[in-house]
């Protein structure tokens, strides 16, 4: 074994790009690496990304994290709850009720939503509660490629499936993908589970209340839970639902119906 590792490091080296007085071009050698490796991320996360316009997202990082944190932990149930349906099996009062809690401007923005971050960047400054400015678009860009981190590595990642989603995929596709692998509590992953889950119901079935609270538990929905909530989520799930009253029956992706736009 020794031999064949050692036989292949030397055509290797040997195969090493070299100036004229044979000195190896590491530099060189490593930009061309890089270059390669730039390629072959672009053509694999194109690939992906046109492959999940038009099949379910059969698991995402994130679900493969969550199991091996239950596996390690005794008291933790290992539970992994999904069931990919259509956007027309989700009801319309939950894709409402995600863009009213999460992300007003979806149907408006091309992926970010630049005076929320402005917003953000300020209050983050002043030193308090840290405050987040993803998208559902960038939220699903992340869910469904990368790793839950506040990386910069992550972040510029993120940014470049977020454009990549927003360009090959429309504002249906998006919303579809993110209902239906978005964390609604601990192993339970998209709108049919939860539903199922805390309401025993399908998702198209689900009221305005019941959307209103799923989405409510979004930004912490490990700690969160529908079935008991607390005075500050029973109050997040009325101004959602206040929220809901200004946009009428629901979203409308071929005219965006956004109030702020009228």
């Amino acid at each position: 074994m020794s031999s064949w590792l050692t036989n292949k490091l030397r055509r290797w080296y040997k195969a090493l790009p070299r100036d004229e007085n044979q000195v190896v071009r590491w530099k060189y050698y490593f930009l061309r690496l890089a270059f390669k490796f730039a390629l072959w991320f672009v053509g694999i996360s194109l690939g992906f990304t046109i492959l999940y316009r038009f099949l379910p997202i059969p698991f995402t990082p994130l679900m493969l994290i969550r199991t091996a944190q239950q596996m390690m932990e005794e008291k933790r149930e290992v539970r992994l709850k999904k069931d990919w349906v259509s956007l027309e099996e989700i009801s319309p009062l939950l894709q409402l009720a995600v863009v009213c809690s999460e992300d007003q401007q979806f149907l408006e923005h091309d992926g970010f939503d630049i005076n929320a971050i402005q917003k953000a960047y300020k209050l983050n400054k002043k030193g308090k509660r840290k405050r987040g400015a993803s998208t559902i678009s960038q939220q699903t860009a992340k869910n469904t490629f990368l790793w839950p981190s506040r990386t910069w590595l992550r972040k510029g990642l993120e940014v470049w499936f977020t454009l990549l989603i927003e360009r090959l995929w429309d504002k249906e596709n998006i919303m579809e993908a993110y209902l239906n692998i978005i964390e609604f509590g601990d192993g339970i992953y998209g709108a049919e589970a939860a539903a199922q889950f805390y309401y025993q119901k399908k998702a198209k079935d689900l009221n305005r209340k019941e959307a209103a609270m799923l989405a409510a538990i979004l930004p912490s929905p490990l700690r969160l839970n529908p079935k008991t909530p607390t005075p500050a989520l029973l109050q997040k799930q009325q101004w959602i639902i206040q929220q809901m009253r200004y946009w009428g029956k629901g979203l409308d992706y071929d005219e965006p119906n956004t109030p702020a736009a009228k």
